[in-house]
């Protein structure tokens, strides 16, 4: 019993080595050794599961089309391109601005010289820049500028009118359809059709035949307040920022201080909490809307439920049809996105710092309940961009995986249908060196094909080139009558070189 056991594993091991040896001869190359490592290893954690589980529970709650989820920006870094990043304080800008000049791979990488705050990011062969950004251009339209700032003066400063910012302006981010029976200054256009890609073309697309594509970076509005407490707390004001709204900037009137003297510095917070004319309340929103529909600074144009309401829905559609906008939350997932839609890589993946500033500081429920009270806009929008951001990731992700088993499918069919001709060439000039040696041993051929047709889907077997059960029956389902025509090959010699064509 025993020897027979042996004799079967000793069988079973050389029938292993001439697999591996076949294998070798028909496909020597390094893409058939992965495929081996790839079917022996164990997957590799996904790690983007691993910065944050939320994707794994994530329910939509907002309805969006496959061209809201699908981001693929066909960028030309040698052409007209620009991609211009609109940063919003304290949401982690700063490190993602580094991240465009210091952490792509490009052509011609970005010429950052140490001591120097901006970097030269030039087109391959051209003295103009791809990128409008603080690292990059500087604060060229003034400091952190909004989205009605930079749509206004960026077509202006990339042409060379340094001046742009301080000019009047009419610039119009939405193309109102009844312009024709409704004053300019009059109340808003909320009609939906503004916001159309069409709309979207025009806008990014001005006559210079350049093309603007905007970016930005989102975060939990409660953790951004704080930060930006905090920011003020020790010094800082932002008193550069120009805050340009239809030509000009806003009187005092329109927008007073908050705090007398050069700055804020040792404000308690619930003084930056109760002051009304704080910027940091609700300062996302105000930075992604058109500021012009709903009359720049001047709260007397319109009711503030009716304000509030314009702003929103302009700052979700602006976001909606940005090129790119990512979540601080969410540092791995962005650098996908960014990746994906612009066809661009970074050199190494980004860090999620879960300790902050923001998350050492201690509040209890009532202040957090009041501050999401003073961003309650911010909070509708990042819902909004938190339900679009999963959205696109998962879209996106799902995308990779169907075309990853796709290109497995069609490399088994192949290494299967360059096995099966290699085997049938060897096999064919085997008996014509028998049959013009040995006549005679001419009715064996039969039974030696069957013997091959027996070994074949062994070895096939033995290699781990069959697909897995489920994209076995997917196959089955796409090809019902691939399986018959493996069953035939036995049937004349036409059938089998037939089938052979078929797999490759």
């Amino acid at each position: 019993m025993d020897e027979k056991s042996n004799k079967l594993l000793l069988a079973l091991v050389m029938l292993f080595l001439f697999a591996v040896i076949v294998l070798q001869y028909v496909c020597p190359g390094t893409e058939c050794q992965l495929l081996r490592l790839q079917a022996f290893s164990s997957p590799m954690p996904d790690p983007y599961r691993s910065e944050d589980e939320s994707s794994a529970r994530f329910v939509p709650r907002y309805n969006f089309s496959r061209g809201d989820l699908l981001r693929k920006v066909d960028f030309d870094i040698k052409g007209d391109d620009l991609i211009v990043f609109l940063h919003i304080q304290k949401t982690g800008g700063t490190t993602f601005g580094r991240h465009l000049v210091r952490n792509i791979q490009l052509e011609q990488p970005c010429e950052c010289r140490v001591g120097q705050k901006k970097c030269t990011c030039h087109r391959p062969g051209k003295r103009e820049t791809w990128l409008f950004s603080r690292f990059s251009t500087g604060w060229s339209c003034g400091l952190h500028a909004d989205w009605t700032e930079l749509t206004s003066c960026v077509p202006a400063v990339v042409d060379g009118k340094r001046d742009a910012r301080l000019r009047p302006s009419r610039w119009r981010i939405f193309q109102i359809l009844d312009a024709a029976s409704k004053d300019r200054r009059g109340s808003p256009n909320t009609n939906p059709g503004a916001n159309s890609p069409s709309s979207t073309k025009a806008r990014n697309t001005p006559k210079n035949g350049k093309n603007f594509h905007y970016i930005t970076i989102l975060r939990d509005p409660v953790s951004r307040y704080l930060s930006e407490w905090r920011h003020v707390q020790r010094g800082a004001t932002w008193k550069a920022s120009l805050h340009v709204c239809d030509g000009r900037p806003p009187t005092s009137e329109e927008l007073p201080s908050c705090y007398t003297g050069d700055d804020w510095s040792g404000c308690p917070l619930k003084e930056f909490m109760d002051c009304p004319y704080n910027l940091a309340n609700n300062r996302q929103v105000r930075m992604l809307s058109d500021l012009t529909l709903v009359g720049c600074y001047n709260l007397s144009v319109m009711p503030e439920k009716q304000r509030n309401k314009v702003l929103l829905e302009s700052a979700k559609s602006n976001l909606k049809h940005m090129a790119f906008f990512g979540l601080t939350e969410f540092q791995r997932k962005t650098q996908y996105l960014f990746e994906k839609t612009f066809n661009m890589n970074f050199i190494s993946p980004f860090t999620q710092y879960n300790t902050t500033r923001a998350s050492s500081v201690e509040i209890n429920e009532e202040i957090q309940k009041h501050i999401e009270g003073l961003n309650f806009l911010d909070m509708e929008l990042y819902s909004y961009a938190k339900d679009l951001f999963l959205q696109r990731y998962q879209f996106m992700r799902q995308k990779e995986h169907q075309e990853a088993r796709r290109k497995r499918q069609e490399q088994r069919k192949f290494l299967k249908g360059r096995f099966l001709q290699t085997h049938f060439q060897s096999q064919s000039q085997g008996q014509s060196q028998n049959l013009s040696q040995n006549p005679s041993q001419a009715p064996n051929l039969n039974a030696n094909q069957n013997v091959t047709q027996n070994l074949i889907p062994n070895l096939t077997q033995s290699l781990g080139q069959n697909p897995s059960p489920k994209e076995n029956r997917e196959s089955q389902k796409q090809n019902p009558g691939q399986e018959q025509s493996d069953s035939n090959t036995s049937n004349g010699t036409h059938d089998y070189i037939g089938s052979v064509e078929k797999w490759r």
